[in-house]
């Protein structure tokens, strides 16, 4: 399995500047991939995280497994206070983070209101990998587009503060990876849903990668994407899969094209609702 590895000096800058602002947050905000929940977790934020009160959110929950997702939130309750399924783009749920943003902050809002203060306000810090749906929830939650949004990684570059309407103050930060994979399958998971730049990884090298996991697991979703039947596909291997497929979809022998399309086209949903990572 080549090695992928992709860690610009932003990243670096962007998790420094995080832990110096570290005093003046009350709670972390950990935005995850719901179909790479494990993969998609920085090590690095939960050493930044400390004692603070902290929320996991599970994002894109409208594209993954919904059986894996209810297992995933089980899971990952072990390690954060509140753990929460949504889907950002289609503002699912947003009421019932903001529910558990003001009970993550409850130790500190009542500690002001004690000392007379009216609606003090809870500072919160979004952090999560490149490309996980983090800005498209800052802007509903603060009702206007202010931070940008794109289905690539790197969109966001800097740490700004925003205002919302429910006395919630947010530090976006820059998608963060870490240094090194230690495991090669997560980088290859997050390549294949685009936490890094596609430029980074030979895309084919990627695509086989998924065929193989879509085969064990999604073998109906496979069947239907590689218009075939389970017979034929028992009896062809990933290599062959790939090119067949290359040839299926109208890209003659350009596998490289063919191997982008098929991950973007997994990345939108449109090979089914998959989770790849799996306890």
């Amino acid at each position: 399995m080549p090695t992928i590895q992709w860690y610009p000096g932003h990243m670096n800058k962007a998790r420094n500047q995080l832990e110096d602002k570290l005093n003046l947050i009350d709670v972390i905000v950990e935005v995850l991939d719901a179909r790479i929940p494990q993969a998609s977790r920085n090590p690095m934020i939960g050493e930044l995280v400390g004692q603070k009160p902290h929320i996991v959110i599970l994002n894109k929950a409208d594209l993954a497994d919904p059986v894996l997702t209810k297992f995933w939130q089980k899971e990952l309750q072990k390690t954060a206070n509140y753990v929460i399924a949504m889907d950002s783009l289609h503002n699912t749920n947003m009421q019932g983070l903001i529910h558990l943003i003001k009970k993550a902050g409850s130790a500190k809002t009542k500690k002001f209101e004690d000392k007379g203060a009216v609606n003090p306000t809870i500072r919160i810090a979004f952090a999560g990998i490149p490309n996980c749906g983090k800005s498209t929830i800052i802007n509903r939650l603060v009702g206007r587009n202010v931070a940008e949004v794109g289905n690539k990684p790197g969109v966001t570059k800097g740490q700004t503060w925003l205002k919302t309407k429910s006395n919630i103050q947010i530090l976006d930060t820059p998608g963060i990876l870490w240094p090194k994979f230690d495991d090669q399958q997560v980088g290859y998971k997050l390549a294949a849903f685009g936490a890094i730049k596609d430029t980074v990884f030979h895309a084919d090298d990627v695509a086989l990668f998924v065929l193989e996991l879509l085969r064990k697991y999604y073998l109906n979703d496979l069947i239907k994407f590689a218009r075939s039947n389970k017979e034929e596909l028992e009896q062809i291997s990933n290599p062959d899969l790939l090119l067949a497929l290359t040839d299926i979809y109208g890209m003659r022998d350009d596998y490289d094209r063919f191997s982008l399309y098929m991950l973007q086209r997994l990345r939108k949903g449109k090979l089914g609702r998959v989770t790849l990572d799996r306890l």
